[in-house]
């Protein structure tokens, strides 16, 4: 076997992956402000909003604030659509996230989304997983659920549509 033909050890696979995760996560500082984390576990992320008191929107329940859900979840789908959208170039090597001066990569613009509150946020840690219903050259068609100790009761959902970057820009 070649030099160029060796597959790459699997920390360097790693590392690139987690770089390129940690680029897109960082350049957008409202997922900072949220404390918005991301699980990354090969292809698949599981977004995490920690709990934090800021987040309650009623103090009476207490309840986390249906603005701080519907973030959550957009932010979730954008991160996602991104993450598809560059994991091929990625496995490709035709994007190096560590490359000094790299261009970041340009983020999908929503076009519309709706949220749907199940039941109320608890003062808890919460989970999101989206999927890529359609992703095209121009739209993409995202679906998120949100959940906190159960995976099966979830407590928002929604469904946004995307303009996708030009990748000519």
């Amino acid at each position: 076997m070649s030099e160029r033909q060796k597959p790459e050890p699997v920390q360097v696979v790693k590392g690139r992956r987690d770089a390129m995760l940690r680029r897109l996560v960082e350049g957008v500082p409202y997922i900072g402000f949220l404390g918005i984390q991301f699980d990354r576990r090969g292809d698949e992320l599981t977004a995490v909003l920690p709990f934090q008191d800021m987040l309650i929107g009623n103090p009476m329940i207490p309840a986390l604030h249906g603005g701080a859900t519907a973030a959550f979840l957009e932010v979730t789908a954008i991160i996602e659509l991104a993450w598809v959208m560059l994991w091929e170039d990625m496995e490709a090597g035709r994007i190096d996230p560590s490359a000094e001066g790299a261009p970041f990569p340009r983020l999908p613009k929503t076009i519309d989304f709706t949220v749907d509150y199940l039941r109320s946020g608890l003062p808890r840690d919460a989970y999101a997983r989206a999927r890529v219903n359609r992703s095209g050259r121009r739209y993409a068609s995202v679906h998120v659920e949100a959940w906190q100790d159960n995976r099966s009761r979830l407590f928002a959902q929604a469904t946004g549509h995307f303009l996708m970057p030009d990748k000519t820009d």
